[in-house]
């Protein structure tokens, strides 16, 4: 068995749209992701409290869950060799379950620093039927060619 191809700096042009993910959110998604987090808070788990208490609709994902979602997206782009370097957004509404979330990105620039290292900074976003409801930005290691690894960078070669 062969592994998965990874991306390299090269076949990445500025502008290039990722291919979008859809994922249909269940409670279990919001209340595993809560779990695996170790988020114990009860809007996370609780809809009563949820509704009752944070006049939302029901059960919602939380942060470490949606950026567990997001890097997800930008790998399964990138292939396994695809190292994240930073990652920063901003939730504006909640994601709840029955809702149909949708990742989508876009690189928003690429670089190459002083140790060699391939950059892909990408756009991300959230969607909801249509509406965006978290966005942010994703700096990316890729390989320069298929013999690099960002993985094996450490120390001053290692700079998110």
């Amino acid at each position: 068995m062969t592994a998965p191809r990874s991306l390299t700096a090269p076949e990445v042009q500025v502008g290039q749209e990722l291919p979008p993910l859809t994922h249909h959110v269940t409670a279990t998604t919001v209340v595993l992701g809560a779990l695996a987090s170790r988020d114990w808070r009860p809007m996370h788990h609780d809809k009563d409290f949820a509704v009752n208490r944070n006049g939302v609709r029901d059960i919602f994902i939380n942060t470490p869950n949606n950026a567990a979602w997001f890097e997800r997206f930008v790998t399964d782009w990138s292939g396994p060799q695809g190292r994240l370097g930073r990652m920063s957004f901003k939730m504006k509404t909640p994601v709840f379950p029955g809702d149909d979330m949708t990742f989508s990105g876009r690189v928003a620039a690429t670089s190459v620093d002083a140790s060699g290292c391939h950059w892909v900074d990408l756009d991300v976003a959230v969607s909801v039927a249509g509406k965006v409801h978290t966005e942010g930005r994703i700096r990316l290691a890729l390989p320069a060619d298929p013999n690099d690894n960002p993985w094996r960078r450490q120390g001053a070669d290692w700079k998110p």
